[in-house]
């Protein structure tokens, strides 16, 4: 069982992990700090890169490739980029020290886009994988 919901499992766990770490408040004292300019915008892009990344494999995995890639796609960069969005206002709601960013969505948007392209390129046929049977 485990191992027929692999992708999605490791994607629902991908969304706990970003949806933890953008809302969780950390002291400045308790983490490393790398002097890296603007390394967050690089660390919102991995996030949705994987998200988009997992979120396909999901895809293709619940729907055993009935579904075809580009609507596949189409529908999980509209969910990372809208969850993306979510949780910026969350952050500016729900949070005391965390501020919304515009910059975080685009990082996050352009995350989601860049992994769409990795997708495609996966099951391209350039590849071994194939996503329809």
């Amino acid at each position: 069982m485990l191992k027929k919901y692999f992708f999605t499992i490791v994607f629902i766990s991908w969304v706990v992990f970003i949806t933890l770490l953008s809302l969780f408040s950390f002291e400045e004292e308790s983490i490393p700090s790398i002097a890296i300019p603007h390394f967050d915008k690089l660390v919102h892009f991995t996030f949705y890169f994987g998200f988009t990344v997992l979120g396909c494999l999901s895809f293709r995995e619940i729907d055993r490739r009935s579904i075809p890639l580009g609507k596949a796609l189409v529908k999980i960069i509209i969910y990372a980029v809208v969850y993306g969005i979510v949780i910026e206002v969350l952050q500016g709601v729900a949070t005391i020290d965390r501020d919304p960013d515009l910059l975080d969505v685009l990082a996050n948007s352009s995350g989601a886009l860049f992994g769409s392209f990795a997708v495609k390129y996966m099951f391209s046929g350039k590849t071994s994988l194939k996503w329809l049977k």
